[in-house]
C-alpha cells in the first residue's frame, strides 16, 4: 500500500538499513519457502521493531512465526530479561526460524512453540504487553478474544493483513473463510469500546490496538 514501485524504493532508501541476517532470511524464504509473500519484509519489520521499542514489553506473544522475520524485529524492543513467545502450526518452518534467531543473537529470548496458539496460550501463566497476530486469517476473531485476556490495560495488540489485498471491500465468496475471518475481526475491533485502534495502510494493512479497559 505504498503506491508506485518508485515510491516504495524511495521509502526503503530513506529508512534504517536492513540487518544482514534479515536480508539473508528474506532471500532464503523467497527461494525455498512456499508462500514467501507472508514474510514481513524490511519496511514492516522496521515499523514492528520501532513499535516494540516504544512499548518496551517484558513479554511478547506472536501468533504465526512463519520463518521468523517479524519475531526478530519485535524482539529487538524487549526489556532486558524479556521474552517473545512465538507460535507456528507448521513445524517444518521451525528449523529455518531457529537458525535466524541464532544468527540475530536472540535464540535465548525468542521461545518457539509448535502448535495451535488457541490451544496452548490459554494455559500460559503470563501477561503480554504486546501481541502480534499473523496466523490463520479464519481464526482472527478467536485470536483477538484470547489475546485480549492476556494483555494488561495499556498493552497493545497488532494484527497484520487487515486490509487483505482490498478484499474487505467486496462481498466474500461463500467458501472464502479467510476473508470472512478478516471482516469479522475488523468489525469486532471497530465495535470494541475497550480499545483504541487505528489501521495503517502499510503493505496489506496493519491494525494497532491499545487496550484501555477490561
Amino acid at each position: 500500500m505504498t503506491g508506485s514501485p518508485e515510491l516504495g524504493k524511495y521509502i526503503l532508501d530513506h529508512i534504517s538499513a536492513e540487518e544482514d541476517f534479515l536480508t539473508e532470511l528474506d532471500r532464503e524464504t523467497n527461494l525455498n519457502i512456499l508462500g514467501a509473500r507472508m514474510l514481513s519484509g524490511h519496511l514492516q519489520g522496521k515499523i514492528l521493531s520501532m513499535l516494540s521499542s516504544m512499548i518496551t514489553p517484558m513479554n511478547i506473544l506472536e501468533i504465526g512465526t512463519f520463518t521468523g522475520y517479524s519475531a526478530i524485529c519485535l524482539a529487538q524492543g524487549l526489556k532486558p530479561g524479556g521474552h517473545l513467545h512465538t507460535f507456528e502450526v507448521n513445524d517444518e518452518l521451525e528449523h529455518i526460524a531457529g537458525k535466524y534467531f541464532r544468527k540475530a543473537g536472540l535464540n535465548d529470548v525468542i521461545i518457539q512453540h509448535a502448535g495451535d496458539a488457541l490451544h496452548l496460550v490459554p494455559g500460559m501463566d503470563l501477561q503480554f504487553e504486546l501481541v502480534f497476530i499473523d496466523g490463520d486469517k479464519r481464526e482472527y476473531p478467536a485470536y483477538y478474544e484470547m489475546a485480549f485476556g492476556k494483555v494488561p490495560v495499556g498493552g497493545y495488540i497488532i494484527a497484520d493483513n487487515t486490509l487483505w489485498n482490498g478484499k474487505i471491500l467486496e462481498e466474500p465468496e461463500p467458501n472464502d473463510e479467510q476473508t470472512k475471518g478478516i471482516l469479522a475481526f475488523n468489525e469486532m475491533v471497530k465495535n470494541d469500546h475497550r480499545v483504541e485502534k487505528v489501521i495503517l495502510p502499510i503493505r496489506d494493512g496493519m491494525t494497532i490496538i491499545r487496550k484501555t479497559s477490561e
